[in-house]
């Protein structure tokens, strides 16, 4: 009688899922990030529009500033100075005497600059024309004096500018130059100064008051 081998079935091996190569991961992990950036802005890191307004420094580790008012031993408005930072922070700035040297406050100055140049340029061209109109004429200013011609009082810038107002010509004291009051009757040449380096002269005659007696 044949004999009865007690055999136990073979287990199945299990299945194996294929392994997806590394260098394919690494191309789709590119692939998604290329898509994803394409779809998000570019974001600017903080601070770069800020550099350009960046207050201006000097080479030698001074801060440039522009003033604008009339600082002492600094400057004028509008000149751009150097100074040391901490002046500048601590005073200068604080008080409002300066602003900062950035780009677009130079190009705002310059274009100030310019407008003041071309008032300047219009308002010499009238003060030559004015000055052209003075020399041409001659103006009168009574005063009491004796018979030898000496005044009882003198004839000082103040009446002769205002002599001049009274012909219509705008011209105050400082402008007349002359070297002292005068104290007898005559013609005499008065200089004129009225700015911008721009000088006349115009004849002046002094002459005895009229009176009824005189007459």
């Amino acid at each position: 009688m044949a004999k009865m081998t007690d055999k136990k079935p073979a287990k199945a091996k299990p299945k194996v899922k294929p392994k997806s190569s590394t260098k394919a991961k690494a191309a789709a992990a590119a692939a998604h990030a290329r898509a994803t950036t394409a779809l998000v802005p570019t974001v600017r890191q903080p601070g770069v529009e800020r550099r350009r307004n960046h207050p201006m420094r000097a080479k030698d580790g001074h801060m440039q500033v522009l003033l604008t008012h009339v600082v002492p031993h600094v400057g004028q408005p509008g000149d751009l100075v150097k100074v040391r930072p901490g002046f500048a922070r601590n005073y200068l700035l604080p008080q409002g005497l300066a602003t900062f040297a950035t780009p677009q406050n130079l190009r705002i100055i310059e274009k100030h600059r310019q407008r003041l140049r071309e008032l300047e340029e219009a308002r010499r061209a009238d003060l030559v024309n004015l000055a052209a109109q003075l020399a041409q004429r001659s103006i009168t200013i009574e005063a009491n004096a004796n018979a030898e011609g000496h005044l009882y009082g003198s004839v000082n810038a103040d009446q002769i500018a205002a002599a001049l107002r009274t012909e219509q010509f705008p011209i105050d004291s400082d402008n007349v130059k002359i070297e002292g009051p005068l104290k007898e009757l005559g013609l005499y040449t008065i200089k004129l100064n009225l700015g911008q380096d721009v000088t006349t002269e115009i004849k002046l005659w002094v002459v005895p008051t009229h009176t009824e007696e005189s007459a």
